[in-house]
């Protein structure tokens, strides 16, 4: 029982560092799975038993180690499983011939290259029962693996699902994918029987399971399949038929004389790729897979990395050696192959980086490794830094070899192309307004895009507006990260703001609303690199409440208030959708002035409405004159404008009152982030909000971020320098 206790006490603790520092890596735009991987070397010899040895030895003791052990087996076999089921054929569609090519180039240069390195480090660092074949075949497999997964949610996470260089590294990954896995069976058959001629009958073997998989296995899955079109859900006895069918496989290859892992993968890639069957599949086994059992498989992997081991200069070299010949050889051979294949510079060297993508795959293999005594604990730890400087670095090269801003011009989905080809109209007309409005959730968010139609559109200027779609990824690995779910997720999201625009009101304003939805794991952050892309005029997001806080502007409106390098106004929609009286509070700063000339827009663009701006002095102040910029503006303004405003001042010693009382009697209030009006964010990071909760009609919060934006000028005939209107 005290054996019992120690278990549930390493799982507890494992499960909670995985997450944190899963977190922490995610926050810097790195994959979650290596923050995982850390952590589990974080409480192996490398850290937790090098600063608290006694504590570290009470806690891991060696008699819990083979339940840790039992526990990652069962994790890795389902989640190769799920690795073979969400490799669907349509990765095999795009340029295979140029992928074929590629792919094996990339694994056989890294092989090659691995393989000369077994020469050096066999008698240095091998251990002495294991013969060269093996040791090299080994090496050379984990210098040419690519991890699939890792890769499938970094083109995702950047957009990449619909681009030539997108749809050719998931080619690539899949047939590299494949080939690797065979390659690594070859090394392991070699590995348990000591030379090539003793593997022959386990690769026999193993090729005669592969044909049975692929036709009568396949037959099986397939009426399976038939069953669960039928009753259209995946029920418990269905669930447990499959379930036992992965363990069988995955018994029966153990039993050959490779590894259990290929069965699993085996039985998943041979499934029906019936994306409803696939997906309640995937949905009901990751969970548990990916949450508890595969940070126990990290933990466990992180007790057998001991950096402490590389307590040389020379050692270290070898490691330097090790990590320069996988980086080069996957980049060289990938970079190679792309560019004789008609690849231009850019996307080969990008596609070089992509395929250096290794993590969690490189640790599965080199676990398999240390398992059959092909490596030694020293090599282990060499390759597991390898496996996460590899897989760490692939996304900022990505980044630098091919910016965000190129991804945009090339698309070749359909859906996205005709997306792209809008953006890029739009832009080449070069509109004088342009408006950005993040929505979260198009069902409620009507009001949010009618507005920034009401502010952006008139008959004086060409405009546009993009509402911003940004379908948020929790996980890294799980399903609905792959790139065949991403595209399913938005084409739905597009079909759901089509529908949003249609009921936009006049029918003529919709022509000019032009959806633009992306894939992201950081909402705010990503808002803020579009913006920096397409340099809207302003940024138009609705208030939603923080889960943590009753800021109005915490969460992700206070981080785009933040970061956003564009002019930023957050809606509180009260349910009005009534726009004929406005109120501007006007304190004269330069954020009352981005409220003003927001509010002026709306007069220009509707007849009908009424403005009343509002000057409030505390008692004891002089009368204060409204800003130079703002009577020139005025003087500037047509008469029948000019006689929809109403100047008011009133003496009072509460402004935020004053501006409530105020709105009562309007249908939106429009007020800068400012002191006075208790909207603006405070030296300790806090944020006060009390207009925002006690403003009794819709309230439009803004926030200038450059004084030398123009909202005005081009709707204003006769403005003859459009920026002396608008900058203090």
């Amino acid at each position: 029982m005290h054996i019992v206790i120690l278990v549930l006490i390493e799982v507890l603790i494992v499960i909670g560092l995985s997450r944190l520092i899963g977190l922490a890596f995610k926050s810097i735009k790195q994959p979650l799975v290596i923050g995982e991987i850390v952590a589990g070397i974080m409480l192996g010899p490398s850290l937790f038993g090098l600063v608290a040895p006694h504590l570290a030895a009470s806690i891991f003791p060696p008699e819990t180690i083979p339940f840790l052990n039992v526990l990652s087996q069962v994790g890795l076999i389902f989640f190769m499983f799920l690795i073979g089921l969400e490799l669907n054929p349509k990765y095999l569609s795009g340029q295979l011939e140029v992928a074929v090519l590629t792919s094996h180039v990339s694994i056989l240069v890294p092989f090659s290259l691995g393989t000369l390195l077994a020469v050096l480090l066999y008698p240095l660092v091998s251990n002495a029962s294991v013969s060269f074949t093996a040791f090299s075949l080994f090496l050379g497999a984990a210098m040419s693996i690519t991890a699939f997964p890792v890769l499938a949610r970094i083109i995702t996470e950047n957009n990449l699902q619909g681009t030539r260089l997108g749809t050719l590294a998931l080619t690539c990954a899949a047939v590299d994918d494949v080939t690797a896995w065979c390659v690594l069976a070859v090394a392991i058959a070699v590995a348990r029987t000591g030379n090539f001629l003793g593997a022959i009958p386990t690769i026999i073997e193993s090729i005669v399971y592969i044909g049975f998989m692929l036709t009568v296995g396949r037959w099986f899955l397939q009426r399976l399949a038939t069953y669960y079109r039928r009753t259209g859900r995946l029920s418990q006895l269905l669930l447990a038929v499959i379930y036992i069918a992965v363990v069988a496989s995955a018994l029966i290859t153990e039993l050959i004389g490779i590894h259990l892992i290929f069965g699993a993968f085996l039985l998943g890639a041979a499934m029906p790729k019936n994306a409803d069957l696939v997906r309640e599949l995937a949905v009901k086994t990751e969970d548990f897979v990916l949450i508890f059992l595969l940070p126990i498989f990290f933990a466990y992997s992180g007790l057998r990395t001991e950096i402490g081991l590389l307590n040389r200069p020379d050692l270290w070299l070898l490691c330097g050696l090790v990590l320069l010949v996988a980086i080069a050889g996957k980049y060289i051979g990938t970079y190679v192959a792309a560019r004789v294949s008609g690849i231009n510079k850019r996307e080969a060297s990008a596609l070089g980086w992509l395929m250096n993508t290794r993590g969690l795959t490189e640790l599965i293999v080199l676990n398999i490794g240390l398992e059959l005594g092909v490596i030694s604990p020293l090599v282990f730890t060499m390759l597991v830094i390898m496996a996460l400087v590899t897989t760490f670095m692939t996304s900022p090269l990505l980044e630098w070899t091919y910016p965000k801003r190129l991804i945009k011009l090339d698309v070749v989905e359909p859906d996205l192309e005709a997306e792209t080809t809008t953006e890029t109209a739009t832009a080449e007309s070069a509109p004088n307004y342009r408006i950005l409005v993040p929505v979260a959730n198009p069902s409620t968010q009507k009001g949010l895009v009618q507005l920034a139609v009401a502010i952006a559109l008139n008959y004086r200027q060409p405009a546009v507006v993009n509402p911003l779609s940004l379908i948020e990824l929790q996980e890294d690995y799980a399903f609905e990260s792959t790139p065949v779910e991403a595209e399913r997720l938005i084409l739905q999201r597009r079909q759901q703001l089509e529908e949003l625009i249609n009921t936009l009101e006049p029918p003529i304003v919709r022509s000019h609303v032009h959806p633009i939805i992306r894939i992201s794991s950081n909402v705010a952050r990503e808002t803020a690199q579009i913006a920096q892309i397409e340099q809207p005029d302003l940024i138009l997001v609705g208030w939603h409440r923080p889960a943590f806080s009753n800021n109005r502007l915490g969460g992700r409106v206070g981080q785009i208030l933040s970061i956003a390098p564009v002019d930023v106004a957050v809606f509180v929609d009260r349910g009005s959708e009534r726009l004929e009286n406005l109120l501007v509070p006007y304190s004269a700063n330069i954020h009352d002035d981005l409220a003003l000339i927001l509010a002026l827009r709306i007069l220009l663009n509707r007849d009908t409405c009424m403005l009343q701006i509002l000057q409030v002095l505390r008692e004891n102040h002089h009368r204060d004159e409204l800003s130079y910029e703002l009577h020139k503006m005025m003087e500037q303004l047509p008469a029948s404008v000019r006689d929809r405003i109403e100047i008011k001042t009133v003496e009072s010693p509460e402004p935020i009152q004053a501006v409530v009382a105020a709105s009562q009697a309007v249908d939106l209030t429009i007020a800068g982030t400012s002191r006075v009006w208790g909207i603006e964010r405070q030296t300790l990071g806090r944020y006060t909000d009390a207009l925002a909760i006690q403003c009794r009609s819709s309230l439009l919060i803004t926030r200038r971020y450059s004084q030398v934006t123009s909202h005005l000028a081009s709707v204003l005939p006769e403005v003859s320098n459009p920026e002396s209107t608008v900058t203090n």
